[in-house]
C-alpha cells in the first residue's frame, strides 16, 4: 500500500496509518430496484404516498406486482431477522420502513441468473422512506437499528400457516462480518 500524496503533512506514524473511504456503486441484484418515496411535511405533521394501485396491480413500478397481502412487522432494537428466501411459488415483496432504521442484505440465490451470488447492502430508515423491491429467489435478511424499527411490506402472494413459502438460511450463512457494526 503506497502513502498518498498528502498536501497538509503529517507526523510519519499518524501518515502510516491513515486511509481512505471509497464509494463505489452498489452492487446490482437482477429485480431489485430501490425508489425514494416523498414525504410531504407540514407544521403539523406529514403524508406520505406508499403504493397507488389500478386494475393490473401497483402503478409505477418497472414490472408487474399485484398486492395480495399488506403486513406489518416490528422489530426489537438490534434484531437480526436473516435470511429468508421464498421458493415455492412466486412471491415478491416491497418493503418500506415507516419508522427506525433497517440494515437490509440482499443476496440472489437464483440458479443461473447473470446476478448469481450478489450480494446488496441497504439501509432503510422511517426517517428518508424508501421502497425495495425484493424478487422470490433473493434471500433477504435485516438487523434493526438502536430503536428498532417498524416495517410495512406488500405481497403478491398471501401467507400460508399450514405451509409457508418462507425458507430460512442460518443468520450467518453468506458471512456473520455482514452483521458486524461499522466502526470506520
Amino acid at each position: 500500500m503506497t502513502t498518498p500524496d498528502l498536501r497538509i503533512p503529517l507526523a510519519p506514524d499518524y501518515a502510516a496509518a491513515l486511509t481512505f473511504e471509497s464509494y463505489p456503486a452498489a452492487p446490482q441484484i437482477d429485480g431489485v430496484w430501490v425508489h425514494a418515496l416523498k414525504k410531504n411535511r407540514s407544521e403539523n405533521g406529514a403524508f406520505m404516498e406508499y403504493l397507488r394501485l389500478d386494475e393490473a396491480g401497483v402503478q409505477g413500478l418497472p414490472g408487474p406486482l399485484t398486492p395480495h397481502q399488506i403486513s406489518v412487522s416490528w422489530a426489537a432494537a438490534a434484531r437480526v431477522n436473516a435470511f429468508h428466501i421464498h421458493v415455492k411459488g412466486e412471491q415478491n415483496e416491497l418493503w418500506c420502513v415507516l419508522s427506525g432504521q433497517l440494515v437490509v442484505w440482499l443476496v440472489d440465490c437464483r440458479e443461473g441468473g447473470a446476478t448469481l451470488g450478489v450480494k446488496r447492502k441497504l439501509v432503510l430508515s422511517g426517517e428518508q422512506p424508501t421502497l425495495v423491491h425484493i424478487p422470490s429467489g433473493v434471500a433477504h435478511g435485516y438487523q434493526a437499528g438502536p430503536e428498532g424499527a417498524t416495517l410495512l411490506y406488500t405481497m403478491d402472494a398471501q401467507f400460508n400457516l399450514t405451509d409457508p413459502n418462507e425458507g430460512r438460511l442460518p443468520w450467518d450463512f453468506f458471512g456473520a462480518e455482514l452483521w458486524a457494526e461499522d466502526r470506520g
